[in-house]
């Protein structure tokens, strides 16, 4: 247990660092924004309970917020992203469900598997924080332009960083 809450806020300092101190300042004309610290919300294992999920989401968003100075929009994408977890588990649950001690990687339960649940899970995070920043309809293809490029290089770095943290020796069988 002690192992797993170590495992787990290397991982939240390591990515917080990351996104705050390179990732922040890779944008490409104002249209790409990566958001690799969502990463932290993915990866957490299957039997967190919803309110610590929604705890840690809260805190990593808050932190990149006062890095950014977003007033908020992290803080509330990353919790809704977050509240939203336990209900993408279910909807993509197999039919024997999760081994509660694993988390959900890409070798763990397949490319398919985790292509699915992280899209949707990123999806509902960049939706949120892209149309809580323009906060109008106005510009709405603008928004909707920024967040599917976003999301997708997003995706790109999340499947870069489970190709690099997770091997597939890693899978641990029951």
């Amino acid at each position: 247990m002690i192992s797993v809450i170590f495992k787990q806020t290397i991982r939240f300092i390591f990515f917080i660092f990351l996104q705050v101190l390179v990732l922040n300042n890779i944008q490409f004309s104002g249209y790409v924004n990566p958001y690799l610290y969502v990463f932290i919300i993915l990866m957490l294992p299957f039997a967190t309970p919803v309110w610590m999920v929604m705890t840690i989401s809260f805190g990593a968003g808050l932190l990149i917020d006062m890095f950014q100075d977003t007033m908020g929009m992290h803080a509330a994408a990353s919790v809704i992203m977050g509240y939203s977890r336990s209900f993408i588990l279910k909807l993509f649950s197999p039919r024997d469900g999760y081994d509660s001690s694993t988390e959900p990687t890409l070798h763990y339960l397949g490319a398919s598997w985790y292509f699915s649940y992280s899209l949707l899970l990123v999806f509902i995070h960049h939706f949120t924080f892209f149309f809580l920043e323009a906060f109008s309809a106005d510009e709405l293809l603008f928004t909707l332009s920024r967040m599917g490029l976003s999301l997708v290089f997003t995706m790109i770095l999340i499947f870069i960083s489970q190709m690099m943290i997770y091997k597939p020796k890693d899978i641990r069988k029951s």
